[in-house]
This record gives C-alpha cells, structure tokens and sequence, in this order.
C-alpha cells in the first residue's frame, strides 16, 4: 500500500496504517473515464459525517466500512485502523489507534445518506477494538477486516494480519482468517476458525469477499496487495469455520485443494466487493483496479466477467480505495462505501445500474469535486460570473478542494453548462457551506447564459449541506448549473463542492 509520509501514533513510528489508495495506476486497468459516474451521498464517518461518529463513538477518522446483513435486520460495517481527537488530516495518524472498529445500522433510505445506530463499545461513546493487533511493525502492524456474512445468527468476519506496509501497492501478511461472533458483533472469536498462512507471501486468499447464495458461502479471495488476481472458494454454510469444508473453483469444477484455484478475475484486483443483485439478476463486483473503483458483472461468480466499467474516478477523488457494496442497494441503485485518504474519512456512493450490470443514469457533471482544478483560478469546465475560484486546504468534503464564490457587493457565482436530454427529468445535488453572514445565495440551474429553470434560496449554512433540486429539460439540450448570492451585507463567501446531475 502507498505510503503518504511518516506519522507518529503516541510513541509508534508508522509509515501508514491503513488502505490506503496507489497514487499511480498499476497493470492493465481500465481507461479513465471523462467523469466519475458515482454521486456522493454522504459522509459515513468523521467530522459533518451523518451520525457525528467523532462525538457518538470517538471515530475521528477512519476507512473501509465492509459491510454485510446481520439477518436480523441491521447491517454491521466494520472498518480499518481508527483514530481519536489527536487526528489531523490527511491519513491515518493520531491518538486511540484501534484497528478495527464495528457500526451498525438500520437506516433503509439510503438516498439520503447512511445513518448508524448503535456500535460495539468497550465504554459509554467509544467504538471498541474488536480483534487485538501487536502493532509492531515486521512482527503484527495491525489487523483489518476484509469481508462479512451472517449464516443464521452468527456473524463471520474475514480478517488479514499485516505484517509490514511496502512499497505503493504492497504489503506483506502473516495470514488471512475468519473469526465469528454470536453477539451481534461485540465480541469476536479467532481461535478454531479456518487460517491461511502466508510465510512465503504468495498466497492466494488473503483478502476475501462474501456472498452467501444456494446453501454455500462464496468467498472470492485476492493475495496481500493490489497487485493479484481474484479466485474462488465455496464452503457449506454450516462449515464455515471448518477449513478443510471449503473447496476451490477450478475452471470447470470444484476441488478440496486450494492450489488448483484458477482466475476468476484478472488482476490488478484489490478491497474486492461481491453481491449477487435483485435488479440484475445476476452477480456484481466492484474493486479498486489501477487507480479507480471499477464495476463487473456476471450471469454467476464462475461466469465471465463483463468489461470494468470506472464508477470513481481517482482525479475527481484522489487517494481513493475501498468501493465495498452496501447489501440493501435496492433496484437500480448501487450504494457502496468509498475511502479517501484525505481526509481519511469513508463516503456513501450511489451509481446507477443498467438492467444487465452495466452503469447507468451517470453524474453528468464534469470535475464534479474541483479536483480538476489546477490553481486557485476556476477554469474549463467551471466558469466564474464575478468573483469565484478555488481552495485548496482540506476543507472541501471530499479530497482537497471545493468552489467558492466571495465578494462584498453584487452578484457572484460559480457555473458550469452541461449537456442534457430534452424532455427528460433531472436532479442536480452539490454540498455547499457559507460565511455566517451570508443572507440571499441560490443553487440551482438555468437556461445557460438565461434565467434560472429550478433554483432554491439558502441563508447561512454553518456546516456542509447538501442540496437538492429537481427540473425537467423540456426542449433544452444544455443548462448551466450554478452556486452564487448576493453579497451585500459585507464580506461574503460561499463554497461549493461535489456536484452532481443525474436522470431522475
């Protein structure tokens, strides 16, 4: 994994702890996309996040969120290493290191963001621990969740033992796990469950992704890295935890011996995530490949594979990993949970899928995030009525930069056209947060270079919100989307990040 400077967590000496994202793409990934087809949706963990979860649980800043249906109606999402008030942006450092925590949640309207409700603590308001790790490097940096699946009330959790942080896109591992949990998740056992040792490091499922169909437990399986290819394994559901139970896709068939595993995806594979899906019919995944979050899909898990689709994009979100597929996407929504480096925090993301896996309904903002953007000077596409531009400090909500209009008198804005579909209906989304004294700003869209079509009026916004509105195109085949206000009550700032415009 790449490292992204050294840290210090109380007196440990660390390069970095964490999935963190490959700055450079790796093998043969598919071509970036123009625009990132996946929308943010919210903010899961950290500060502004939907349940406050530096306040609730004492997670400052944190990474992954793998999540899976604990069969009793709640999802449990486990995440990485996991820091408290020390933590500064960007990465993993801090005080209150625990290498895994575990929230749960019941929210069911996820197009509204992804609420938690309750966590496995160890105090009032802090989120536990809940597998020991050394935190030595060379002997047990830390130990990270991979995958998760309940078989009737039991919940099992895949894990891998990091031993050491290499160079970009690797890391070496001690070996892979399942421990289980009768609880709910509070507490969790390893011992007796299935192992996969890694001395030589050339073992082949030490990340894992689940999926329980037919009476089996699907587990895809990838090597410590970015750098491997995903096999597969199966195990009866009564088995789990019974090593010798599981048994491994050949090609064209099922065998108890794990070295005759063939590819089921070529890599570079890596933080896969697997879900058989209600609208397609069919299986997805969605993985890091290269630098970006890619979308497959598959009639089976033994199927062929479709072509990698880019869903996120590591010029809109840089430093991004993860892409771990929440279980209740329902219809033609995908949601999936999205890390990032900076500020090393984890997103809700929403695509749309085609009836046959493929994307569809795709954000048709162009650097939807700023991240584009090479100065403080708004450029193509964004354009600036007044005074706008941009930041680059972190205090965007995602990545590092965000938009902003700031005058004192007058009618400033920041605006970029899009091209759009007649006769079809749109909803346009974006995060915006002003000065305190901000009284008449407006998000919406217009006729480009004309009136507004659907606008909606905010005064002062403390903390970054999201707004929403909707409009149908008519006869037009390009509007102008904008973010601006009236500046004359004083010294006035707006800013605006992560856009989107999506079908409705």
């Amino acid at each position: 994994m790449t490292r992204f400077g050294k840290r210090l967590i109380s007196t440990v000496a660390i390069s970095a702890l964490c999935m963190v994202a490959a700055v450079a793409g790796v093998g043969p990934a598919a071509a970036t996309s123009a625009t990132s087809p996946a929308v943010v949706v919210s903010k899961m963990t950290g500060p502004v996040s939907t349940s406050n979860t530096p306040a609730t649980w004492g997670v400052y800043s944190t990474d992954l969120g793998v999540m899976w249906d604990n069969g009793a109606g709640t999802i449990l999402a486990a995440f990485g290493d996991t820091f408290g008030n020390a933590w500064t942006p960007p990465g993993g450092n801090g005080n209150d290191w625990r290498s895994q925590v575990l929230l749960r949640s019941t929210d069911t309207n996820l197009a509204d963001g992804m609420s938690f409700s309750s966590a496995a603590t160890d105090a009032p308001g802090h989120a536990k621990e809940l597998i020991p790790s050394k935190k030595i490097d060379n002997d047990e940096m830390t130990v990270i969740p991979t995958a998760g699946v309940s078989v009737g009330s039991r919940q099992y959790m895949a894990y891998m033992s990091v031993r050491h942080w290499g160079v970009p896109n690797t890391w070496d591992t001690n070996y892979a796990a399942i421990a289980y949990s009768d609880d709910n998740g509070q507490t969790w056992v390893t011992a007796g469950g299935p192992r996969w040792d890694n001395p030589g490091g050339t073992n082949n499922f030490q990340m894992a992704a689940f999926v329980r169909d037919g009476g089996y437990v699907y587990m895809f399986g990838t090597p410590n890295g970015r750098l491997g290819a995903a096999r597969l394994a199966r195990v009866p559901e009564a088995s789990v935890l019974t090593k010798s139970a599981y048994t491994y896709w050949t090609g064209s068939g099922w065998s108890a011996s794990e070295s005759a595993a063939v590819d089921v995806v070529s890599g570079p594979v890596a933080e896969l995530s697997v879900q058989k899906n209600a609208y397609t019919g069919g299986w997805v995944m969605t993985y890091m490949q290269g630098s970006d979050i890619v979308l497959r899909s598959a009639s089976g898990p033994t199927a062929s594979w479709s072509v990698p689709q880019v869903i996120a994009s590591s010029a809109d979100y840089p430093g991004l990993y993860g892409g771990f597929i929440h279980p209740w996407s329902s219809g033609s929504n995908l949601y999936f949970a999205l890390s990032q480096w900076n500020p090393y925090n984890v997103y809700l993301m929403r695509v749309g899928l085609t009836p046959s896996g493929g994307v569809d309904k795709p954000n048709l903002v162009a650097d939807p995030s700023f991240e584009r953007q090479t100065s403080g000077t708004a450029s193509s596409p964004w354009a600036c009525t007044g005074n706008c531009g941009v930041d680059n400090g972190m205090w965007s909500v995602s990545g590092d930069r965000n938009g902003f209009v700031r005058y004192n008198s007058g009618w400033h804005d920041i605006h970029q056209t899009v091209s759009v579909s007649p006769n079809t209906a749109y909803t346009v989304t974006g995060w915006i947060r002003t000065s305190a004294n901000n009284d008449n700003g407006f998000f919406g869209v217009r006729d480009v270079g004309g009136p507004p079509i659907a606008e909606v009026n905010f005064q002062a916004v403390g903390a970054w919100t999201r707004y929403t509105v909707t409009f149908q195109s008519g006869n037009r085949t390009a509007v102008e989307l904008f973010t601006g206000a009236w500046t004359d009550n004083g010294d006035m700032w707006v800013q605006v990040d992560d856009y989107s415009l999506t079908r409705s």
